[in-house]
């Protein structure tokens, strides 16, 4: 594969199978594109946006407390539970009980994707003392539960630096679902 002579951030590492011999750099946009390189898309890429993104924090494990949470990170849940409560169903009315706390704040959905505007609406209500992230995370699992969902079968996203690094100073694992779109070529099943 032959270099790419687009300006740097118009380029991307391409790494050829077998090893990553031969590094060179290609267009992330299809070259039949008709968007100017460096235009449309995500960031200085040409790709089609993510349709939509869901993001929530959530901190669970069979001891949690949700207001020891509230107390440590010095805001309110917008849901929470306690091990062996009983727990309705919105939509079905089923109940269940719950096997273990959970503390869940989840910032508003986004269309198109903003994960990066959502991690800053979580983290911005929460301490930045990354003490109380540490022991936080020694005693529960910490994740970022992010719904991703396509309009299309060829969508991206980008995400920051520094969301991934705030998520990361404070020990905050990062979980992707992919919803696939329906693309106009797929047949109606």
């Amino acid at each position: 594969m032959k270099p790419n002579n687009a300006p740097a951030p118009n380029r991307r590492p391409h790494f050829p199978l077998g090893g990553l011999g031969g590094f060179g750099y290609r267009i992330c946009a299809s070259p039949t594109s008709s968007a100017p390189v460096g235009e449309a898309g995500v960031g200085a890429f040409n790709m089609a946006h993510v349709q939509k993104s869901v993001v929530g924090l959530r901190i669970g494990g069979e001891a949690l407390v949700p207001n020891e949470i509230t107390k440590l990170l010095g805001a309110s849940p917008t849901a929470a539970q306690i091990k062996g409560e009983k727990i309705v169903g919105r939509k079905t009315g089923h109940v269940r009980i719950a096997k273990m706390g959970m503390w869940r704040l989840h910032a508003k959905d986004r269309e198109p994707e903003d994960m990066d505007g959502q991690v800053q609406e979580i983290l911005g209500q929460l301490t930045s003392d990354l003490t109380i992230w540490k022991i936080i995370g020694e005693k529960y699992q910490v994740d970022l539960f992010c719904g991703i969902f396509l309009g299309g079968s060829n969508e991206g996203m980008t995400i920051s630096a520094h969301s991934l690094a705030a998520l990361g100073e404070r020990g905050i694992e990062v979980g992707l679902d992919i919803y696939s779109g329906h693309d106009k070529d797929e047949p109606d099943t």
